[in-house]
């Protein structure tokens, strides 16, 4: 008796984990992501510093895209990039933001990648490059694949025919890998 009640009180304690503990953490990101950006501009009212600074970049997107404006942003955004170091750095950080957001994006072609043949490894990723003969390589194509519970990842260089497309959203593909394969599948 005392056996069943210990078991179902631990089943009853796995259940409400379940339950809150992702709430919990996507509320505790949320308050610390609202907390860091009300910090940036050392504002005392929760939430007003994340509104100014989205009101800004938007903004910022909007005089961009003006005749009048858009020829300083050229300007500065070609000295940075001829900037040593800095334009290293500058360029790697805007083409990693274009791959997601820009109108160039690079994660929407999700692959499956033969890894070992021998063995049938596979893993999924998405192609950023199908022509590499700038540097020199033939038949093959960059796919990066990431890691799973993790916002990072590797590039491989793979045989086209190592490679097949995947038939799904983008966006589901990519939080099903960093889920690490246990978010349900939607087509």
């Amino acid at each position: 008796m005392r056996k069943n009640i210990g078991a179902l009180l631990l089943k009853y304690f796995l259940q409400g984990l379940l339950l809150t503990a992702p709430l919990a953490f996507t509320v505790s990101l949320t308050v610390s992501t609202i907390k860091w950006f009300d910090g940036l501009l050392h504002i005392k009212i929760p939430g007003l510093g994340i509104l100014i600074i989205l009101i800004s970049i938007t903004s910022l997107g909007y005089l961009a895209s003006t005749i009048i404006i858009q020829p300083l942003f050229n300007f500065i955004d070609t000295a940075i990039t001829k900037t040593p170091f800095l334009g290293i750095i500058y360029t790697s950080i805007k083409d990693l933001v274009n791959a997601f957001v820009g109108t160039d994006k690079k994660f929407n072609k999700p692959v499956l990648v033969k890894l070992n043949p021998e063995l049938e490894i596979e893993k999924i990723g998405f192609i950023t490059q199908t022509d590499l003969s700038a540097l020199g390589i033939k038949d093959k194509i960059a796919v990066y694949l990431p890691h799973s519970y993790n916002f990072s990842g590797e590039l491989f260089i793979v045989p086209v025919q190592n490679v097949t497309p995947i038939e799904m959203s983008s966006a589901e593909v990519m939080k099903f890998i960093i889920s690490g394969g246990v978010s349900e599948l939607k087509k």
